[in-house]
């Protein structure tokens, strides 16, 4: 007797399928519909990135296979490819961006509640990833001449890695341009890479007590107005305060900041660190810089384990949709982690996942004991081997 349904349906049902269908409402995402409704296609979407199913083909075939346990998902039949296509270019991908932040409300009630550093500031990273397609596939994505893209920003918070905005735009948007549209609560603190050097953007968080860790401009020119000792022991070169001299620079951000020169002994090179954070050491000011790391790895984990890299659908609502739903998956993997006494690995999660969609196991106690084989029951049935009755039939014959 089969006591639990499929994983994959116990991580389908953390869903709250009131809200799903109010945000269905709101983008009347149904009003054409004929049979094929949103949460089919929303589960056909998870099942590509958690199957990691190359194209329509295996989404569909892929549920096809299991189509006695597909009403544990909410779904009576399997698509076919022609419906999920037609679905995937003309339902608004808003409706999936919407859902992401549902989910993420609901993810951050089991993240950790601090980062790993002992300040209390709210600790951010923003970064952005470039997702390479080609021209002839995607013609609305041009980005050069012969190359097209898209761009995924990411504002990640360290508060459990999770991430708590995301903006998909052409491949030729300023990352500034998405830095300036951000908002931020005051005291927060905010890791940026060099490509999101502003001068004007800095005055206005400075402004707003808002603080940054970046990088310097190798050709910046500026004035040392004061210099602070420098820890023992440590790789900090030197800690000074700082007023930019350029016209241009001086007149966007006129307020005096913070230069920490970082050795970086893995590459044998020094690093030039801005902010505006005066009250931290120098170290620690290193540290956070460092752990802006943790963005790049989030996007890595994304490429490898999810479907960002190869699409199914050619338009952009269909591209669009692809990208929020493995958004959405990254959401899943990261609170099943959080809720799991094992230490899983994202890559081993997600792998595991893959492998046991369709497993009929208790979700938590699988994420907590994966390698425990719990018994199947099944109904007794007396059957006699095969190889015995053709041994008979060869004695008979004899």
């Amino acid at each position: 007797m089969v006591r639990h349904a499929s994983l994959f349906s116990q991580v389908i049902a953390l869903f709250n399928r009131q809200r799903f269908y109010g945000l269905v409402f709101k983008h009347k995402s149904e009003k054409y519909s004929k049979g094929f409704d949103s949460w089919d296609q929303f589960i056909a979407m998870l099942f590509c990135q958690l199957a990691q199913a190359k194209s329509l083909r295996e989404i569909c075939g892929g549920l096809s296979c299991c189509l006695g346990k597909l009403r544990h998902l909410g779904m009576k039949n399997a698509p076919n490819k022609s419906t999920l296509s037609y679905a995937n270019a003309h339902r608004s991908w808003k409706m999936f961006r919407d859902l992401f932040y549902e989910t993420l409300d609901f993810c951050r009630k089991s993240a950790p509640g601090h980062h790993k550093f002992r300040f209390k500031n709210k600790l951010l990273s923003l970064d952005s990833t470039t997702i390479s397609l080609c021209l002839n596939l995607f013609p609305w994505a041009k980005f050069r001449r012969t190359k097209g893209a898209v761009k995924l920003h990411l504002l990640l918070d360290h508060d459990g890695y999770l991430p708590t905005y995301a903006y998909i735009s052409d491949g030729k948007k300023s990352d500034r341009s998405v830095a300036r549209e951000l908002s931020f609560a005051p005291y927060s603190i905010v890791a940026l890479d060099r490509g999101y050097n502003d001068y004007s953007l800095f005055a206005k968080w400075t402004k707003n007590n808002i603080y940054f860790v970046t990088r310097l401009k190798d050709n910046a020119d500026f004035t040392v107005l004061a210099e602070s000792p420098l820890p023992q022991n440590s790789n900090i070169l030197a800690d000074q305060i700082i007023i930019f001299t350029g016209n241009q620079s001086q007149k966007k951000c006129p307020y005096p900041l913070r230069r920490i020169v970082v050795w970086d002994k893995e590459n044998n090179r020094e690093i030039a660190l801005l902010t505006n954070h005066f009250d931290f050491g120098a170290t620690t000011i290193s540290s956070i810089y460092k752990d802006r790391w943790q963005i790049e790895l989030f996007f890595k984990a994304l490429k490898q384990n999810l479907k960002v890299k190869t699409f199914v659908g050619t338009s952009e609502n269909a591209l669009y949709i692809q990208i929020w739903t493995a958004l959405l998956a990254i959401l899943l993997i990261k609170y099943l982690q959080f809720k799991s006494r094992f230490k899983w690995s994202l890559s081993n999660l997600v792998a595991f996942l893959r492998w046991n969609l369709f497993t009929y196991r208790n979700l938590w106690e699988w994420i907590d004991s994966p390698f425990d084989v719990l018994p199947i029951q099944l109904a007794s049935v007396q059957c006699q081997l095969p190889l015995n009755y053709l041994g008979q039939n060869k004695l008979v014959k004899g």
